[in-house]
């Protein structure tokens, strides 16, 4: 059924055809102690909340991030795509160029739709990678060019496996984000 089972929350001794659940039901399974809940619902006072705001670091934008600094100040690539700030723009039907991997090696994107698969070109290979299996996609204007985005590719499961890209023009920041991750992402 697709309502929600009144036998919930599930009680010990309880069977699953006790509750109804049929084959191809999709269920969520948490397990809290009371104690725990009780903690996580009771409000803090005043002076943690203050002790807590105060303890907040403003995370260091990437462009200023040593890592990603090395790259943007060897400059912007001759070859760059014309970057337009305040303006969304769909892909372009030919590949993206211009842009430069974390080794200041030329990269370019091409999308293959078709293949539901994104290519990352450079001089010496070019690696096809199957969309669904991008984790996640970041990205983050140039401080000192706005027109322009670093863009991190997440292949694997950990921040470690994220293949960064610089001077990635504003205005396709967002398709690039769309076609990847899907129209309607799901923010976790």
């Amino acid at each position: 059924s697709s309502g929600i089972n009144a036998e919930w929350p599930l009680r010990p001794g309880k069977t699953l055809k006790e509750l109804k659940v049929v084959k191809n039901s999709k269920m969520m399974c948490v397990g809290t102690t009371m104690s725990d809940l009780v903690a996580v619902t009771t409000k803090p006072s005043s002076s943690e909340i203050v002790a807590n705001t105060s303890s907040v670091t403003k995370k260091e934008p990437l462009s200023k991030q040593k890592i990603h600094q090395k790259v943007l100040d060897k400059g912007k690539p001759e070859d760059a795509m014309p970057g337009i700030i305040g303006v969304k723009q769909p892909l372009p039907s030919h590949p993206l160029n211009g842009m430069v991997n974390k080794t200041g090696g030329k990269v370019r994107l091409t999308f293959k739709l078709e293949e539901d698969s994104l290519w990352i070109g450079t001089k010496a290979r070019t690696e096809k990678i199957s969309m669904s299996s991008i984790r996640n996609v970041v990205s983050e204007k140039i401080e000192a060019n706005p027109e322009y985005y670093i863009l991190g590719i997440q292949l694997g499961p950990t921040e470690l496996s994220i293949y960064w890209i610089y001077w990635i023009p504003a205005q396709y920041v967002d398709a690039v984000k769309d076609t990847i991750l899907g129209k309607w992402q799901t923010f976790f």
